[in-house]
């Protein structure tokens, strides 16, 4: 069941001017609001290093370094098959684009420690689990230069957190042919961070109920219901599937099948279409649901990234 679809009064953002976009200043001036509130060195990168199977490869791919603005520099990590074979296809995993979303990082990292091993001798794999650490780190969408990097996957974009995970993919695996990228639709969508955009952009907020439960984003471009139908009927063992508002749709888009709604993803630079794989897919956990429990939610996402594989190796 969707929350309700008749929304509160959104106060003003408290920086900028109503209808006109952020300068400098106000860009700087969200900038210092924003705390660290948790390590990604102690909760991505040590259980990352601490767990890796013997079937993977940790390596370092890059380094997002905001210096300029005072802040730590933080490396990049993937994992990847030990043994690469050019005769077997190729999955790619992604989490933590936007770093507040949780069980985006943590459903990686523990698919990565459960169930890398059972699928390493069938399929390659690419897993980023997490693009966006100092996002991680202050339970933010944008990055420190208040970009949302799930905007940015495009060569030469301002977002260096994009631009070196689309380098990395383009070195490791050329050719990919399934592609999961794990995200969460939250309440702060509405509380903070929506608000925090249209501010920014100088326009009016877009409010839209949060659905209550589990969905996907399928790209328009390449849809595959049946792909997409296998997924949702996967997690629905894990968790509950958000219905339809009112309108027929989830968070304003029209509802294409149970659980499933599309976007244009490489047009709007999203993830999920920085490659050509024949199916891909965008997780939408909801944490704050009150019938979900954190572990209910990693276990959605890495039983996606299960469903995935099993369905490309049957295609």
């Amino acid at each position: 069941m969707s929350t309700p679809s008749t929304p509160a009064i959104t106060p003003p953002y408290p920086i900028g001017t109503p209808g006109m976009p952020w300068s400098a200043a106000e860009r700087a001036s969200w900038l210092q609001r924003q705390q660290i509130q948790r390590s990604y060195a102690d909760e991505v990168v040590a259980p990352l290093k601490a767990t890796l199977p013997e079937q993977a490869e940790l390596f370092q791919y890059g380094v997002i370094d905001y210096g300029r603005l005072g802040l730590p520099s933080y490396p990049l990590y993937a994992v990847r098959s030990a043994e690469w074979s050019a005769d077997r296809p190729t999955v790619l995993v992604t989490g933590g684009v936007h770093g507040y979303e949780t069980s985006g990082v943590h459903g990686a990292l523990q698919w990565v420690r459960d169930e890398f091993t059972r699928h390493a001798a069938r399929v390659n794999l690419l897993v980023l689990p997490c693009i966006s650490p100092w996002g991680y780190e202050t339970i933010n969408r944008w990055n420190p230069d208040a970009i949302d990097p799930n905007r940015q996957f495009r060569a030469g974009g301002p977002a260096a957190e994009s631009t070196q995970a689309l380098e990395c993919v383009a070195a490791n695996a050329p050719r990919v042919d399934l592609h999961v990228d794990l995200h969460e639709t939250t309440d702060t969508d509405n509380s903070e961070f929506g608000p925090a955009k249209a501010a920014r952009d100088g326009k009016t907020f877009d409010w839209h109920a949060i659905p209550d439960g589990f969905y996907l984003v399928a790209d328009t471009e390449r849809p595959v219901p049946e792909f997409q139908r296998a997924l949702i009927e996967a997690v629905q063992r894990v968790t509950h599937i958000a219905e339809a508002d009112e309108h027929g749709a989830i968070i304003g888009t029209p509802l294409q099948q149970f659980g499933v709604i599309n976007y244009a993803k490489r047009e709007l630079g999203l993830c999920g279409g920085m490659t050509g794989a024949r199916f891909v897919t965008t997780t939408e956990v909801y944490p704050d649901s009150p019938t979900a429990s954190p572990a209910q939610c990693n276990a959605a996402q890495m039983a996606t990234i299960t469903a995935g594989i099993e369905y490309l190796l049957r295609a």
